[in-house]
């Protein structure tokens, strides 16, 4: 397949993530016009890049909230791959969808908007949910859809196809950071059910998860007790 040489893309994804480097790799391959920025949580977005200026901008599990400004610079779409179907916009979805004891989950391709989450869908993947799911092989398995979602959506850009518009829409404001730590939060009032359903939605390997506040002092789960 020869390179997409008319088409100026930037995408932005996550720094050092398998998926993100195979997705990275894909458009390197494919548009000749490629300009990539990858980092993490707590960096700063390259003051350079705010001023890219082409076709087409990739979000790719992206740590940056990405600005109306350089959004309204991709002439034809600025597209974001989330980790989430439209019932689970924002942070924390595999949280947030374990504790809800859902049957499916899915992951979504749509239109970026100034606010996160919110933009018009472009497809949508769904896929089942496992009674023996946890955060981790859920997010894992999240992540496989999404690059297969990716090689989808792109491959039709590359081979100059419209982009698709799904019917689906989103179906609440997004989660947000406060509210995937309130669902982190125990007390020892709340029935035993509760407390374990909390702790199977937020105990991720290497992260800290539940936790409960005594006498000013916050006690962490490291890893639920057999």
């Amino acid at each position: 397949m020869n390179e997409v040489k008319d088409v100026s893309v930037l995408f932005i994804g996550k720094k050092n993530d398998p998926y993100c480097q195979q997705a990275k790799e894909f458009v390197e391959q494919n548009f000749a016009n490629a300009e990539i920025i990858l980092g993490k949580r707590g960096e700063s977005f390259p003051e350079d890049a705010r001023w890219w200026k082409g076709e087409y901008l990739f979000s790719y599990l992206s740590p940056w909230i990405i600005s109306q400004h350089l959004l309204s610079r991709a002439s034809i779409a600025a597209i974001n791959f989330h980790p989430g179907p439209p019932e689970y916009p924002g942070i924390g979805c595999t949280n947030f969808a374990i504790y809800h004891q859902e049957k499916q989950f899915g992951v979504t391709c749509h239109h970026m908007a100034a606010k996160v989450d919110t933009g018009a869908m472009i497809a949508v993947q769904r896929f089942p949910f496992f009674a023996a799911d946890t955060v981790y092989s859920l997010t894992q398995r999240c992540y496989t859809y999404i690059l297969m979602l990716f090689y989808d959506i792109v491959s039709m850009i590359i081979e100059g196809q419209p982009l698709p518009q799904s019917n689906e829409m989103w179906q609440r404001t997004p989660y947000k950071r406060v509210e995937l730590d309130e669902l982190c939060r125990v007390t020892p009032e709340m029935p035993e059910e509760e407390i374990r359903r909390r702790i199977r939605a937020t105990t991720f390997p290497g992260m800290p998860g539940t936790y409960v506040e005594l006498c000013g002092f916050q006690f962490v789960l490291r890893q639920e007790a057999k």
